[in-house]
């Protein structure tokens, strides 16, 4: 739970009452954990999109991927940006520019007449918003109001990925097939546009302040120059483990999920099926997320890491077995497997980034940590669609998910410092 306020005789702290500490931590989180799975549940909708758009465009699987792919690098590029943003001009302008920028590309791609225009509006416009209202700028307000529960708040909004999954891709796939395509993206982009004005009456300076105690340590560490940058941090080997982490951790699963409903409607399943499945497996993460970022507080990341990554490559064995053998307890494996472990990565990166950068430009610092996550994915979405169209299957995109998996949990187990506890980062 939220941190306790300490009273004026032992602290120089204002004495803020504990309950209303929690009360505005758990609704801060809330917040979070809400827009976090729009900006995902919208974003990951790609793999809902991409037949109907291969149809009407005609183009090839690589070409058409490279869309995600595009999204994926400026999202890389794009998350150290805005942590500076939200860093130096505040959350309210952060979500509103996001949830703005966001809102107005998906208006526009309901118009594209040409792939290049979804490259811009769905890949560039769509990656400036997630940057700016997705698990940079949450995890940053939730470590402002949580101390000693941190891993379970990240893992709440982590969670929210799935949420977002299982809420938006049946929705989006309903509106694909009795719509159209461009009827969908005029309706995400409208939504969007309605949160943006809705978040404007939130208390945003109540939000952004923290908890009095967490406010109190920031400025001390202020105060005595012992606050991290991002210069400082890239000069040490958790920044540079970290960043690896989320760039395998990124190739494994975006080489798979992009093409995940093409590839299941390939084995015999209807659209809507294929797309129900996708989003199962995204509320199957909310459960292992949540679980994942439990266990880390109680037995190590190092640990939920290892668990986490020999699911992933157990799933895609199921995975691929299911061309030939398609029933429901194969793709219900997959599920298990593969579904439980989705984003249950993302909470653990976040708390060792919190923890070992805390205060300063700690936003700016898992910004860049982040870029890694979208040169992992661009390469995991775009290679699968090349693979796809060199080999004209899919086994060769699963081999290389299960690489990436495994290149993941090397880095947690030979890496000093990614364990968390009392270890201090390594200078490279």
């Amino acid at each position: 739970m939220a941190n306790q306020s300490v009273t004026p005789s032992t602290s120089n702290v204002p004495f803020v009452s504990p309950k209303d500490v929690q009360r505005t931590a758990l609704s801060v989180l809330f917040f979070c954990t809400l827009i976090s799975a729009l900006s995902r549940g919208v974003s990951e909708s790609f793999a809902v999109f991409l037949l109907p758009i291969a149809h009407e465009f005609k183009a090839d699987r690589g070409a058409l991927t490279a869309t995600y792919s595009i999204y994926m690098v400026a999202l890389g590029f794009m998350s150290p940006i805005a942590g500076t943003v939200f860093d130096q001009l505040g959350a309210r302008l952060c979500y509103s520019v996001g949830l703005c920028v966001m809102g107005i590309s998906y208006l526009l791609a309901s118009q594209a007449s040409s792939l290049w225009h979804l490259y811009l509006l769905t890949g560039l416009g769509g990656a400036i918003g997630v940057a700016m209202i997705g698990m940079l700028p949450a995890s940053s307000l939730v470590s402002r109001w949580f101390q000693k529960k941190l891993s379970t708040a990240m893992g709440v909004i982590s969670a929210s990925i799935g949420t977002g999954v299982l809420v938006f891709s049946p929705l989006i796939q309903s509106l694909v097939e009795h719509h159209g395509w461009r009827t969908a993206f005029q309706f995400l982009g409208v939504l969007l546009l309605t949160v943006m004005l809705a978040i404007q009456f939130l208390p945003w300076m109540l939000i952004s302040k923290g908890s009095p105690e967490i406010a109190a340590l920031r400025a001390k560490r202020a105060s005595e120059g012992s606050a991290w940058t991002l210069s400082r941090a890239m000069r040490t080997l958790v920044f540079w483990a970290l960043f690896a982490v989320m760039f395998f951790t990124s190739v494994s699963t975006y080489a798979v999920t992009v093409q995940l409903v093409a590839y299941l409607v390939h084995c015999g399943l209807s659209p809507l099926q294929a797309a129900t499945v996708y989003g199962v497996a995204g509320m199957a993460s909310i459960g292992g997320i949540i679980v994942s970022s439990i266990l880390a507080e109680k037995i190590g990341e190092v640990r939920v890491a290892i668990v986490s990554y020999g699911s992933t490559i157990a799933g895609l064995v199921a995975l691929a077995f299911f061309s030939n053998t398609p029933s429901l307890l194969v793709l219900g494996l997959f599920v298990l497997l593969f579904g439980t472990m989705q984003g249950s990565r993302g909470p653990l990166v976040a708390v060792l980034s919190s923890r070992n950068f805390a205060g300063g430009r700690q936003t700016g610092i898992y910004g860049s940590v982040l870029f890694g996550m979208g040169m992992g994915g661009a390469l995991g979405s775009w290679g699968s669609g090349i693979l796809y169209d060199l080999t004209g299957g899919y086994l060769a995109s699963f081999i290389l998910s299960a690489s990436g998996a495994a290149c993941g949990m090397l880095l947690f187990v030979t890496v000093p410092g990614l364990g968390g506890g009392k270890k201090q980062v390594n200078k490279v």
